[in-house]
C-alpha cells in the first residue's frame, strides 16, 4: 500500500510538473505567478490525502468539495498530459524530420502557446462528455446454457453490480440510477464484486436501506474488492450486511438446491492482516459438482488450480481502465485473462470481468459506460 502511493505521487507530481513546464513556456509568466500556480498544484497532488483525513476526522463538507474539485482535476490533468504527450511526439517527429531532410518546417509545428490551448480545450470537451458518460449506465446481458440448471427451472437471471463506490461522490441519486436497473432486470440472485463502498462509511445508513426495497428470492451475495480494506473493514462489511447481502469470505454454499456461489477476499487484505486465506482449489473442491458453480472473485485473475472447479467467474476491479486511454493499461496488465468483458476460458469455465457501475476518482468515464451485468443461465 505504501508503495503504491508513493508512486502515485511521485507520477501525479511530475505530470504537474510537466504541465506547469507547458503553461510556461506558453506564457512566460513571471516568479508571482509561478508561486501561486505551484501553491494549486501542491494542493491539488495532496487533495487525495486531504479529502481521507477530512473523512477520518468528520469533516464531511471538505471532505466533499476537496474530493470533487480533486479529482475533477485529477481527470483533466491526465486527459491535458495525454492529449499534450502525442502532440510533443507530433513536433518531435517534425523537428527530426526537417533536421534529417535538411529543410525548414517550423511553419507545421504549433506554437508553444497553441501546444497548450489544444490540450486545454480537447480535455474539457472530453471531461464534460465523460461525467455524462459515467451517468449513463449501460445493461450488458450474458446468455450462458448449461446442464447443470434443472430444466424445470429453465433459467436462471443473476445480476452482478461492481465497483459502486458508494462514498463523497457516489451517493444517493447515482445509486438511485444503479439500483432502478437492478430493479428492472428482475434478479433471482444479486451479487456484489467487490467496492461496493469508498472510504469512510459514516453516514451511508440510509443508502444501505435503498438495497432493501430489492429482494431477490434467492438472495444477495458479496465479496470484499481492495476499497472495503482502504475502508476499513468493519464498517464495510456492516455497510454491505445491512444492504442484505451475505459476505463469502473464504466460502461457498449452496442456494436453494440450485447453485454453488463461492467468493474469496481481495488480497488487499493481505496488507491489514484481516485476508482470509483458502486455497480456492480446496474451497471449489468441495462444492457439489452437479450444480452450476459460480465464483465472486474482485480481479479480474483466474487461479490456473482452480480451472475446471468453477463454471462462472465474475470479477471487476479493473473499470475497463474508466478513462481512455487508461484502459490501455489495464488493458495490457490484465492481457493474459481480460480487463472487461466476456472470457471462455479451458474446461468449460468463463470469466466475465464488469467495467463496474460506479467511478474511482474522476466522476468522468470516457469509452467505458458503467454497466449492470444481467447474466442468465439456461439450462439446455
Amino acid at each position: 500500500m505504501y508503495i503504491f502511493l508513493l508512486t502515485f505521487f511521485l507520477l501525479y507530481g511530475a505530470m504537474h510538473l510537466y504541465v506547469f513546464l507547458k503553461a510556461r513556456a506558453a506564457f512566460a509568466f513571471g516568479t508571482g505567478i509561478s508561486i501561486y500556480i505551484i501553491l494549486f498544484m501542491l494542493i491539488m497532488v495532496l487533495a487525495p490525502l486531504i479529502v481521507r483525513l477530512s473523512e477520518k476526522h468528520g469533516f464531511e463538507f471538505l471532505a466533499r468539495l476537496m474530493s470533487y474539485a480533486g479529482y475533477i482535476w485529477l481527470g483533466l490533468l491526465f486527459l491535458f498530459f495525454c492529449v499534450s504527450i502525442i502532440l510533443d511526439i507530433y513536433r518531435l517527429s517534425i523537428y527530426l524530420g526537417g533536421a534529417l531532410y535538411h529543410k525548414n518546417l517550423s511553419a507545421v509545428i504549433p506554437s508553444a502557446r497553441l501546444s497548450f490551448y489544444l490540450p486545454v480545450i480537447l480535455s474539457v470537451i472530453i471531461g464534460i462528455y465523460g461525467y455524462f458518460e459515467a451517468l449513463n449506465i449501460r445493461i450488458e446481458k450474458v446468455s450462458i446454457k448449461t446442464s447443470k440448471i434443472p430444466e424445470g427451472i429453465g433459467r436462471l437471471r443473476i445480476v452482478q453490480i461492481s465497483d459502486v463506490h458508494i462514498g463523497l461522490i457516489i451517493k444517493e441519486e447515482r445509486l438511485k440510477r444503479i439500483l432502478e436497473e437492478v430493479k428492472k432486470a428482475d434478479p433471482d440472485i444479486i451479487v456484489s464484486t467487490g467496492d461496493l463502498v469508498d472510504g469512510q462509511v459514516d453516514g451511508l445508513e440510509g443508502l444501505a436501506e435503498l438495497f432493501k426495497e430489492i429482494n431477490p428470492k434467492h438472495g444477495k451475495f458479496a465479496v470484499t474488492g481492495n476499497h472495503e480494506f482502504y475502508a476499513g473493514l468493519g464498517q464495510a462489511m456492516g455497510f454491505t450486511e445491512k444492504a442484505g447481502f451475505k459476505v463469502l469470505r473464504g466460502e461457498g454454499l449452496t442456494v436453494a438446491g440450485l447453485i454453488n456461489i463461492a467468493g474469496v477476499d481481495d488480497p488487499a487484505g493481505k496488507n491489514y492482516n484481516l485476508y482470509h486465506d483458502i486455497s480456492e482449489r480446496k474451497l471449489l473442491s468441495q462444492m457439489p459438482r452437479d450444480k452450476f458453480t459460480l465464483l465472486l472473485k474482485h480481479r479480474p485473475v483466474v487461479d490456473k488450480d482452480s480451472s475446471g472447479l468453477f463454471d462462472l467467474q465474475l470479477s471487476g476491479h479493473a473499470h475497463k481502465g474508466q478513462i481512455f486511454p487508461f484502459s490501455l493499461l489495464t488493458w495490457l496488465y490484465y492481457r493474459h485473462t481480460v480487463h472487461a468483458g466476456h472470457l471462455r476460458l479451458v474446461d468449460d469455465s468463463y470469466l466475465y470481468v464488469s467495467r463496474g457501475a460506479g467511478t474511482w476518482g474522476p466522476p468522468i468515464r470516457f469509452l467505458s459506460p458503467p454497466e449492470v451485468t444481467v447474466i442468465e443461465l439456461v439450462s439446455r
